[in-house]
């Protein structure tokens, strides 16, 4: 069998060049895209490093102890994330979550965090700021979080089971240690935590149910997110891909679900909550989401934007190239200047890949010629 090897660096510095010299175009919180959808998400990668090598994400034969990560000053700063932050909420973004790679691996994070909390909407509102994490250093940095001003938390866990855990996290990491780490968030105090679960099929599916007991009731909201063809390197299959709806039936089956509304504009997740007795949903029980984001295009109000570790704006999590903000803000670029390069690169936007994979072969992983850029990269 032939090694695969595949040459990340070069898709990381290919970008297109960020718009400038531009007409200016005010900040008015109205900013749409081609397709008429608002620029409400902001996500930010501030590290393309993680501690774990989940196949689906940062499979370990290709981010091995030779790969070469970006360098420390190729990295946006905390005062220059801020800054294009700003410019974003100018626009009309309302919420910010930081991603990465893994998050907590980036040194003093709590700081960019109390920067960011400074920040208001065009409403004068303080930011949802959320971060998205793996849960193993959170036991150690969650009060830290919470003083710096975060509100809410995302933990990764793909199951239950510490030997499925441990497979799918390829560091041989113990599942107690994620959990604990969620407790220490409930115990400072952050709402709405949230936990996600990539469904694989034929590696983790029998976790679905042991997860939907643990977690009913406990205040924490579990997801099930359909396996991804994100990037190039996890090998995607459509046939390892199990069906949201499908998650969904297996559940009811064993405790009663009703479907809920949407809880914002541009939702990814569809909400199942628990009934109870009377076939209703029953709030001390909680609830979960599905996100479908294979068999169920959520592109027509899509609203995220996202801004990698080095600066780079991608329009779609399926993008194979991102826009050089950074070229922009090492280079002298006043705030009109950055800002107006913002709306119009988001004006031009016109991303549905989700949509269009419907006509592609089932196992396709990308259009021909696109060779889309990594999970870790950008983030989730």
């Amino acid at each position: 069998m032939s090694e695969r090897v595949i040459p990340l660096i070069d898709q990381r510095i290919a970008s297109l060049a960020a718009p400038s010299h531009v007409q200016p175009i005010a900040a008015t919180g109205l900013l749409g895209d081609t397709l008429g959808r608002p620029l409400r998400d902001l996500r930010i990668s501030v590290t393309d490093r993680c501690n774990f090598r989940c196949s689906y994400c940062m499979p370990k034969e290709v981010f091995d102890k030779d790969y070469q990560y970006l360098p420390h000053q190729s990295l946006l700063s905390f005062e220059e994330i801020t800054r294009t932050a700003r410019l974003f909420v100018a626009h009309g973004v309302q919420k910010i979550r930081l991603t990465g790679g893994e998050p907590l691996l980036r040194k003093n994070i709590e700081v960019l965090i109390e920067q960011l909390a400074q920040l208001r909407t065009v409403d004068g509102q303080p930011l949802d700021i959320t971060l998205t994490t793996n849960g193993s250093l959170l036991r150690r940095k969650a009060q830290a979080l919470k003083d710096a001003g975060l509100q809410r938390v995302t933990v990764s866990l793909d199951g239950l089971d510490d030997a499925t855990f441990r497979t799918m996290n390829d560091v041989d990491f113990p599942v107690a240690d994620v959990l604990d780490g969620i407790a220490a968030a409930r115990e400072t105090g952050l709402r709405n935590i949230k936990v996600n679960m990539v469904v694989k099929r034929g590696t983790n599916e029998q976790e679905i149910l042991p997860m939907a007991r643990h977690f009913q009731g406990s205040g924490v909201t579990l997801r099930f997110i359909e396996y991804m063809d994100v990037g190039a390197t996890n090998g995607w299959r459509m046939h390892e891909v199990m069906p949201s709806e499908q998650v969904v039936r297996h559940i009811h089956a064993q405790m009663p679900l009703v479907q809920l509304e949407p809880s914002a504009p541009g939702e990814t997740a569809e909400r199942w909550g628990y009934a109870g007795a009377n076939g209703l949903h029953d709030p001390s029980l909680g609830e979960i989401g599905v996100i479908s984001s294979v068999t169920q295009a959520f592109c027509g109000d899509c609203n995220r934007a996202r801004l990698s570790t080095e600066g780079k704006l991608y329009l779609c999590l399926f993008a194979s190239q991102g826009y050089d903000l950074r070229a922009l803000i090492r280079g002298g670029a006043d705030d009109q200047a950055l800002s107006s390069a913002i709306a119009h690169i988001w004006q031009g936007r016109s991303d549905r890949y989700s949509e269009l994979r419907s006509a592609m072969d089932p196992d396709q992983s990308a259009p021909a010629g696109a060779r889309r850029v990594e999970m870790s990269y950008i983030g989730g």
